[in-house]
């Protein structure tokens, strides 16, 4: 056979087989289902930065997509039933407990925690920091009737805030208790200007607390201050058009060893963020 025929001959092979290749090539990181996953969490996942460490591993390694709704945990929920994202990344137990029963959930598994602190003037006004416990620190912000911002979101920290002012047997009220209805960062930021006090998430704090220099803890290391988070599938039963495949995807990339090797890692200004449960 002539080189010039050969020549032909390999020519069409590799044009024939290229997209073969090609093929073969994506389907190792192109999901069969839809691309895109809509994830519902927390606005602490995403201020934190931890989101922005995490998910870009994942979309790489899978071919997934992932869009983040970063609002507060009740809200989270709300748009899960109603159908709105695909999986949730959430911190209240009871909300989350009480998704599940009601069947809008498929799964649920518990990925890690951090904490709650309160933070305060610098100057304590309230005289919170040599106190023992949430509960007397609470009925101290009460009694001084300290300014204190709340949520007011029905986010994780603000079903927590509610839980620790029934600890102490209060309903806060009057011109010092102001319910903002903003996220963590935007709620810190408002403490700072009313030299007030509030309730965050730490990993919040930590990542902008150098736009609050007048505010500082002041009061950490209860008990009842933990603050466990998890993650949880949305029910395709309730919703055949979510997205099921990616949600397990998601699950199994924040659970699975690689995973929870990077929310050990994570870290703002040397300070671990987040702890495995």
């Amino acid at each position: 056979m002539k080189s010039s025929a050969i020549r032909t001959l390999l020519s069409l092979f590799v044009c024939l087989s290229l997209p073969l290749a090609l093929g073969a090539q994506n389907s190792q990181t192109t999901p069969s289902g839809s691309p895109r996953i809509k994830l519902a969490t927390t606005t602490s996942t995403e201020q934190s930065g931890l989101l922005a460490y995490m998910l870009p591993v994942f979309e790489q390694k899978t071919g997934y997509k992932v869009d983040v709704i970063a609002v507060g945990t009740g809200a989270s929920l709300k748009i899960a039933q109603n159908g709105d994202c695909d999986v949730v990344l959430v911190h209240a137990r009871s909300l989350e407990d009480a998704f599940m029963a009601a069947g809008w959930g498929i799964e649920r598994r518990d990925v890690m925690y951090n904490d709650f602190i309160i933070l305060g003037p610098k100057s304590d006004p309230a005289g919170i920091r040599t106190l023992k416990n949430s509960k007397d620190s609470f009925s101290s912000l009460a009694a001084k009737k300290a300014v204190f911002v709340s949520r007011g979101d029905n986010s994780g920290t603000h079903v927590k805030e509610k839980d620790l002012w029934k600890l102490a047997g209060i309903v806060p009220s009057g011109a010092w208790y102001k319910e903002a209805g903003q996220g963590m960062s935007q709620v810190i930021i408002m403490a700072e200007q009313l030299g007030g006090y509030t309730l965050s998430d730490r990993a919040t704090w930590l990542a902008v607390k150098n736009s609050a220099p007048r505010l500082s803890i002041l009061f950490e290391g209860d008990k009842e201050l933990l603050n466990p988070y998890g993650i949880i599938a949305v029910n395709p039963g309730k919703w055949p058009h979510v997205n099921a495949q990616g949600s397990k995807a998601l699950m199994d990339f924040f659970t699975n060893a690689e995973g929870r090797a990077l929310i050990e890692s994570f870290k703002i200004g040397g300070d671990q963020c987040f702890f495995l449960l």
